[in-house]
């Protein structure tokens, strides 16, 4: 069995070992696609794999759509290279479900691989040509968020991109001087408009997208560079949208044990592969079955009928709310909980703390009874349902490799906006009261323990990569298992830090509470197990 046309075509073998195939034409889907076609996506990663190409392959086989999907690589050109086109462009999905179950399927609605080259004539010209059809409505991107950026970490414009600015978008070598290029071609080549649509995880993610492309359209038209034009083309939502989107949907990198299921169903070449640029790629891609795509419904030229594989369009208000629903009090302020109590107790999976009764406990409690009571409803998503999912679906999945150690990286930025928010709701509210929180500043308090490097057996630890610690562990190294006084003394400068909580702790009358619970988890070996139990009765 060989995941490519040629060994497709023996379907028998592959149904028998319990996997899902294509019902469509698929010579016929990518004929049509390539004369008209419909979405290109850029960013040829996991969660492409994994939930948009998952989505058209459902609409596909249930007639909705005609037409598949072209994918375009512009960071790493070998994951194309190596892996898309020896595989004729086919997948392998392996859905990882929490009562131990798999799902398997062969992907084939990408019926098309590109690379964003701009020095390779063929690639770039191909590229121009899609983006010149008028039938083509959207193009979709998930270069993470640091994709969009168009600084260094030190604010300074890149160098690619300061030399795209002067050189125009003829070949420009900046990725998002490549996309911009792209845009350019289609406004000199067609009166129809197209959605510009980012699908990484960050928020208001259409706005940065946005702001990137329309400065090289503005610095373009300065230079006279590009047709003064263009630059309101960028600006005119009635031509190019740029939406926002959440999207939420787990998928972590190709499992060992994964690739062993695979194997033994006797499929040959599933070796992974390490590019040149350090990317772990495999023709298979592992998933949690949850999933949400929330997308600002504005698309210029027109959408596929998406909302019937299950994408949700809305307005921009609610997609604003539906992110805050999960960052702010549904999601990662839970994840960031288990991170932090996880490295104390020594947890090495999240899956694993979900069996610990004080863990769980603490999740249910800062979700349900803290965090729910000032979540704004969406309606597209049921706040309570979506924790239930979180609490009993997703973090108790035996498959989910993801570990407290990933997740307690850069916690002194996530803080602010996983609970401060909270916190300033409650402060607002005529009806709630900040003296009823009581896990959240827990929280707190165990993350300045964990900022000690020290585990609740008295053990050292390794603390998570963070901007902050070499800030941070001067303050906590004054800290020490059996102290009993000057805990606030040494902390307390900390506490007042807006910038890490959001709120000056002592102005939102939870200062006391955090040196209360940090002295307890202080006092000695196995005082923070006692302080969970304590306070999560």
């Amino acid at each position: 069995m060989e995941l490519n046309k040629k060994g497709l075509k023996e379907r028998q073998q592959w149904l028998d070992k319990g996997y899902h195939l294509s019902d469509y034409d698929r010579e016929e889907v990518a004929a049509s696609t390539r004369k008209k076609p419909l979405w290109i996506h850029f960013g040829a990663g996991n969660i492409f794999r994994a939930f948009q190409a998952n989505i058209v392959e459902k609409l596909l086989n249930e007639k909705i759509l005609d037409r598949g999907l072209i994918v375009a690589e512009g960071f790493d050109y070998e994951i194309i290279e190596k892996m898309n086109r020896p595989h004729d462009d086919y997948s392998i999905l392996v859905t990882l479900k929490a009562d131990g179950t798999v799902e398997k399927s062969v992907i084939g609605s990408v019926v098309e691989s590109c690379i964003l080259d701009s020095d390779n004539e063929e690639e770039f010209t191909r590229l121009k040509e899609i983006f010149s059809n008028p039938s083509l409505q959207m193009a979709s991107f998930t270069i993470t968020e640091k994709g969009y950026s168009l600084v260094d970490g030190s604010g300074k414009l890149l160098d690619s991109v300061e030399r795209d600015f002067k050189m125009g978008p003829e070949a420009p070598s900046s990725y998002i001087g490549k996309i911009a290029s792209l845009l350019y071609t289609r406004y000199r080549n067609t009166e129809r408009g197209i959605a510009m649509v980012s699908m990484d995880n960050c928020s208001h993610n259409g706005d940065k997208l946005y702001e990137a492309i329309h400065t090289f359209a503005k610095k373009w038209a300065e230079n006279g560079m590009a047709a003064p034009g263009f630059e309101y083309y960028v600006k005119n939502k009635n031509c190019v949208s740029f939406p926002w989107t959440m999207i939420d949907k787990i998928t972590p990198r190709p499992d060992a044990s994964v690739e062993k299921i695979l194997n033994d169903d006797g499929i040959e070449g599933l070796d992974p592969i390490i590019t040149s640029k350090n990317t772990y790629v495999a023709p298979f891609v592992n998933a949690e079955e949850c999933e949400y795509l929330v997308v600002e419904d504005a698309f210029p030229n027109g959408r596929p009928e998406l909302e019937k594989g299950g994408v949700m369009f809305s307005d921009r208000e609610t997609v604003d709310k539906v992110e805050k629903m999960k960052v702010c009090t549904c999601l990662n302020p839970l994840h960031t909980a288990l991170a932090v109590f996880g490295c104390l107790l020594g947890y090495k999976k999240i899956s694993e703390e979900m069996k610990d009764e004080q863990l769980r406990k603490l999740v249910e409690k800062i979700g349900y009874d803290e965090g729910l009571p000032v979540v704004v409803d969406p309606k597209v998503i049921d706040p309570k349902e979506f924790i239930d999912a979180v609490i009993h679906v997703r973090f108790v999945n035996p498959f989910m490799p993801d570990t407290p150690q990933r997740i307690a990286t850069d916690t002194s930025q996530k803080l602010a906006i996983r609970f401060g928010e909270t916190i300033k709701k409650y402060m607002a509210s005529d009806t709630l009261n900040v003296d009823d929180l009581t896990l959240i500043p827990l929280v707190f308090a165990g993350w300045i323990r964990y900022l000690m490097g020290v585990n609740d057996q008295g053990e050292s630890f390794e603390r998570s990569p963070d901007p902050l610690l070499e800030t941070l562990t001067p303050i906590t190294s004054k800290l020490s298992l059996g102290m009993e006084d000057d805990v606030e003394d040494i902390v307390g400068d900390l506490l007042h830090n807006e910038a890490i909580y959001g709120v000056d702790l002592y102005q939102a009358g939870l200062a006391d509470k955090v040196v209360g619970y940090l002295k307890e988890m202080c006092a000695g070996t196995g005082a923070v197990r006692a302080v969970l139990i304590k306070y999560t009765r």
